[in-house]
């Protein structure tokens, strides 16, 4: 097998623990080919290729992590991560870890960890790596990243949010509530949601509501306003799965994408809806739609209407 099949093959991997880390897609892919940059230009061949490129990975991430948080501390509005339609690292045996920790709560939930304490987290908690491995990934001792561990999933005990198991479930009520959101059904909407639910939106400033919205019938009255007068000017409103949850994602009449939605479901009822809109986003998804235009031309259709 040469360098470049062995390194397609852990890709799926690494760029899975890159993503859990930095909480983008565009900087995981960017620390993936550097990762391979590295290993192309190694002289002998590591005793462990995996054990190599997952090292490589981390400690590149860890360093962008520690830039990445200073420019977040700065950012406009909420953050949200990057939306990822799908992870690319599939194993039975983790099924449960990895699609709970690539949930948009889960990786909010790691923002509140140092860069260090967020790498053996995820490599510790999330894939399983031995703590030995753990350790030489991060250049600590093991009883260092025990502590670490130790001190990391606490913090995510204590924050961690909770869904509904069941996928059928999760997807029939996901498609009541993309019906009425698409219809401007406020009832419908109201009926959906928590008591003490949240819509939250990651424009960065560029578009969309900068504070988070809260109670049932201001959601609903703010959902309601927003799907109908895109769908009038030819939007279109997908199911799909974002982050491992229930979601969708808006395209405007060219297949554009304008924005996805995610949904926490529990217990029959849709906790919190998270929308990222900014642009700098959503252009790993696709070309990405002129929101400002679309606005205009919306404005534009419901004035000629009245």
């Amino acid at each position: 097998m040469t360098r470049e099949q062995e390194f397609e093959e852990l890709r799926p991997l690494l760029f899975s623990i890159s993503y859990r880390i930095l909480g983008s897609v565009t900087e995981a892919e960017d620390a993936v080919q550097e990762t391979w940059l590295r290993y192309a230009k190694t002289s002998t061949q590591p005793r462990s290729v995996k054990a190599f490129l997952s090292t490589t990975v981390t400690r590149i991430s860890i360093d962008v992590l520690g830039s990445a948080r200073v420019r977040r501390e700065e950012y406009v509005g909420p953050w949200l991560p990057e939306p990822l339609l799908a992870d690319p690292y599939q194993d039975p045996e983790r099924s449960v870890e990895l699609a709970d920790s690539v949930s948009m709560a889960a990786l909010l939930l790691l923002e509140r960890l140092s860069p260090l304490e967020r790498a053996v987290f995820v490599l510790r908690e999330v894939f399983g790596f031995e703590f030995a491995e753990v350790a030489s990934a991060v250049d600590r001792s093991e009883a260092a990243c025990r502590q670490l561990v130790s001190r990391a999933r606490r913090h995510m005990q204590d924050g961690r949010t909770r869904f509904e198991a069941d996928r059928r479930k999760r997807a029939e009520l996901a498609g009541r509530f993309f019906d009425a959101f698409r219809e401007g059904d406020v009832a419908g909407l109201r009926a959906l949601l928590a008591a003490d639910a949240q819509l939250v939106n990651d424009g960065g400033g560029k578009v969309g509501g900068r504070i988070p919205v809260h109670g049932v019938d201001k959601i609903a009255r703010a959902l309601a306003a927003t799907a109908p007068p895109f769908i009038r000017i030819g939007a279109a409103l997908e199911m799909h799965e974002v982050n491992g949850q229930p979601g969708a994602i808006l395209r405007d009449r060219d297949g554009r994408v304008i924005n996805t939605w995610v949904l926490d479901i529990l217990d029959g009822r849709i906790q919190t809806i998270r929308s990222v809109i900014n642009p700098d986003k959503l252009g790993h998804l696709g070309p990405v739609a002129d929101l400002h235009a679309i606005i205009r031309e919306k404005n534009e259709t419901r004035r000629r209407a009245t």
